[in-house]
């Protein structure tokens, strides 16, 4: 159902317009004059207007109505105007078109083909209306986390989730290989929510030892340890009417789960050393790139406490599945690197964007970022060449180790040990014999 807008100095033309969209279980306006149609149109929102052309001026030229499109236009570009006349002419047609109208119904008219028209304008404008509403919420996203880069059609269900999902307070849980871009997702369902007043805090579960989680989420009092200088409040405090992003959710160790779960059900928590009962009210974001079913299923992951965490669960697809976002990433990157180390580079050449859109990065858009950083360090010219990107063709097999650096070649197996265990960092982490804590380390020296 739509509402439309009729225009026609004639009663019967009117009404007989009504009882025919009315059949088709439209709503219609009815007004006299052209000063109608701009009454009508401030006070309310219409789908369509049908018009006729000719009014007090004259009975044949049309120009009353010829002169008044544009008008209408600029009042709302994406208002469909079919116009009428009794007066059809094809240079007049013509004319309509040219001004703006999109269709053109000589009178009398033939009632299926003035339906179709009517059936084809409201679907051409529906989907216009979607669009530019999906772009200015791609524009609210942008602006709410910059990096977001996502027009490549396996993100359309991300960006939709994160509309979706973020004016609630359900707990989300981000899953993609390491370097996706799941704390960016993070930081825009942040911002999109009412607790936006206030920072996200954000703690990386991978990075905390066993004997430091509880003070560093729940917080501590003087002389509780031997390091306990000062009360310190935790993370779960901080974030009282936040949010609280828990990065690498899976590296959390069971026997501290049970700890975590108290929290998310109640609320409630007590600093270390304390017995005081605190309480905060916590919108949790968690993020892995563990398969967490899995984890719950090797004994190494509470099932309650993943029921808890993914209320709502969103999947960052790697780089190599949204190949269409390779060279907007990387121009992204380019203009970021270039400003902070002031150098004037105007882009790549040809045989970089081959080279980038052939990589299979396995360190995803984490690694393109380090490889961008490292071509503007290392180019010379105007431009990026492939030589610049440090990057191997193919699969990487042919890289000489012998004219490598330690560092060089500790990076590049853990780029094909997350390729050959497709972006897992954990299984990655146990084929190279590194605990994960280290293997994690590694990662963020490597920008991988």
């Amino acid at each position: 159902m739509a509402r439309v807008l009729i225009a026609d100095d004639q009663r019967d033309v009117l009404e007989a317009l009504r009882i025919l969209l009315k059949g088709e279980g439209h709503q219609t306006d009815a007004v006299t004059s052209l000063a109608g149609v701009f009454n009508a149109l401030e006070k309310k929102e219409y789908a369509l207007l049908m018009m006729d052309l000719n009014y007090a001026r004259d009975t044949t030229s049309g120009q009353e109505g010829l002169e008044v499109i544009p008008k209408i236009q600029a009042i709302d570009n994406t208002l469909p105007i079919v116009v009428m006349t009794a007066w059809a002419t094809i240079d007049l047609a013509v004319e309509a078109m040219k001004r703006g109208a999109r269709d053109f119904v000589p009178k009398p008219w033939d009632n299926e083909r003035l339906l179709a028209i009517v059936r084809t304008q409201l679907e051409l404008a529906g989907a216009l209306r979607r669009g530019r509403k999906l772009e200015e919420e791609n524009q609210l996203l942008r602006g709410s986390a910059p990096n977001l880069i996502a027009e490549a059609p396996a993100m359309r269900p991300v960006i939709e989730m994160i509309r979706q999902v973020a004016p609630s307070d359900a707990n989300v849980l981000i899953t993609g290989e390491n370097g996706t871009g799941k704390g960016l997702v993070a930081q825009a369902l942040h911002s999109l929510s009412p607790r936006a007043v206030k920072s996200m805090m954000t703690v990386n579960m991978g990075g905390l030892s066993e004997t430091l989680f509880e003070s560093e989420l729940f917080g501590h009092v003087k002389g509780a340890f031997t390091d306990a200088k000062t009360d310190r409040a935790g993370r779960f405090e901080l974030a009282d009417e936040s949010t609280l992003f828990m990065d690498e959710i899976a590296n959390i160790p069971l026997s501290q789960q049970a700890k975590l779960l108290r929290v998310i059900e109640t609320g409630e928590f007590e600093r270390v050393g304390s017995s005081k009962t605190l309480r905060a009210n916590v919108r949790l974001i968690s993020a892995t790139n563990a398969n967490l079913h899995d984890e719950v299923a090797a004994g190494r992951f509470r099932q309650d406490l993943l029921f808890r965490l993914n209320t709502i669960e969103i999947r960052v697809p790697p780089l190599r599945d949204r190949r269409e976002d390779i060279m907007a990433l990387a121009n992204h990157f380019l203009r970021q690197v270039t400003q902070r180390y002031r150098k004037q580079i105007s882009g790549f050449d040809e045989t970089a964007r081959e080279q980038l859109l052939r990589h299979p990065f396995p360190g995803n858009v984490r690694e393109l970022d380090h490889v961008i950083e490292r071509a503007v360090l290392m180019t010379r010219g105007p431009q990026i060449k492939a030589s610049d990107l440090g990057l191997t063709t193919g699969t990487g097999d042919s890289r000489n180790l012998e004219e490598m650096s330690l560092e060089e070649v500790e990076a590049f197996l853990i780029k094909k040990a997350l390729a050959r265990n497709e972006g897992n960092a954990r299984k990655a982490a146990e084929a190279l014999g590194l605990s994960r804590s280290a293997f994690y380390r590694r990662l963020q020296q490597y920008g991988l």
